[in-house]
């Protein structure tokens, strides 16, 4: 089945055309020199560029493809979590171009996306999804932490989640008191990568409490008090690399630990790793360190489809419309605030 799908639930405007296992094209418009200005994204001006970027960024998913509107034979969407007006544009056009066709149309939940976009393999376009098996499923990116209980296709729970900041805000945050361009967090990815770690010493927050919950706001106020106590970090090169590698190795022992931590107890032998932080290459390597230790599969999810994008989007409408769910109804609205534990249905 030929699924043309959409995503702009932040800042990235993306359409995708996956045909079955494989993602035909998969296009995506990036805000980030836009938002650069203002060290974050700014929900009306995320708005007003999908609205200029949707049409090119369709057009080029049929001229990269060669297939025409006629050739779809079902349309997906996400219909959230996210901003509001953003996801709005992507979910409203993808619902007019089912309805002008009379194509069945799904609106999908960005995280149920990530958290199945893990059991991909390969690159794009041969993206096809192998056995689902029980994990443990870490989805990371600049708004969520999640750890999620995969029991298998489309049966998942949420073990935990963020009570505050999540861990890719945290490093955005962090970034931003330093000094660094945003995004941050591939800044400080890039800077720890020559720091030491053990330089400062900064909390680990909820690390050794039982809960499966998150929390990294009281991490971004340490390194802010530590800077207000000690400036002179930041007229130096090798300290600011320093404080990137400590603040980083934070965040991923608090991240991995909690993740083997609940895959150990819940006896499974696969963990997934997916969202936009998981493209940290401190992270990817922790994981892969401390699974090897354990003997536990580890499936992290593809760099191209890690941050957001459709493709992902479009390889979950399939499992979807394998089950044979039914299509929504032409009324339905986004959704900013989404149980991931209602996704599935």
């Amino acid at each position: 089945m030929k699924v043309l799908a959409f995503e702009s639930s932040c800042d990235e405007t993306s359409v995708a055309l996956v045909d079955g296992p494989r993602v035909l094209a998969n296009v995506v418009a990036s805000q980030i020199a836009i938002h650069q200005e203002y060290g974050g994204v700014v929900p009306e001006i995320a708005t007003r560029q999908h609205l200029k970027n949707l049409q090119p960024v369709l057009a080029s998913v049929f001229a990269e493809t060669g297939l025409t509107p006629a050739e779809v034979e079902a349309v997906a969407a996400t219909r959230g979590p996210g901003l509001p007006p953003a996801l709005m544009i992507g979910f409203r056009a993808a619902q007019g171009f089912a309805y002008a066709r009379r194509l069945p149309f799904l609106g999908l939940h960005h995280h149920e996306a990530h958290l199945y976009s893990s059991w991909t393999h390969g690159s794009p376009p041969e993206s096809a999804f192998e056995e689902i098996k029980p994990s443990v499923s870490l989805i990371v990116s600049g708004g969520h932490t999640l750890l999620v209980h995969l029991q298998g296709p489309l049966n998942h729970r949420t073990l935990g989640g963020t009570i505050d900041d999540a861990a890719g805000e945290c490093f955005d945050k962090v970034a931003k008191l330093i000094g660094l361009p945003y995004p941050g967090g591939p800044e400080v990815d890039r800077l720890a990568a020559e720091g030491d770690p053990e330089a400062y010493a900064f909390p680990r927050p909820l690390l050794k409490e039982k809960t499966d919950d998150f929390s990294f706001s009281g991490l971004k106020t340490s390194v802010r008090y530590f800077l207000e106590k000690n400036p002179s970090v930041l007229e130096q090169g090798q300290a600011i690399r320093d404080l990137c590698a400590s603040v980083q190795a934070a965040i991923i022992e608090v991240l991995v630990t909690k993740t083997l931590r609940a895959a150990e107890r819940l006896r499974v032998h696969s963990v997934t790793g997916s969202g936009g932080v998981v493209c940290n290459r401190g992270l990817r390597q922790s994981l892969t360190l401390a699974c090897q230790e354990r003997g536990i599969q580890l499936r992290l999810t593809d760099p191209q489809l890690c941050t957001d994008n459709a493709g992902m989007v479009g390889l979950l409408a399939q499992l979807h419309y394998a089950r044979g769910d039914r299509p929504m109804v032409q009324d339905d609205d986004v959704l900013s605030t989404w149980s991931l534990d209602g996704s599935s249905g």
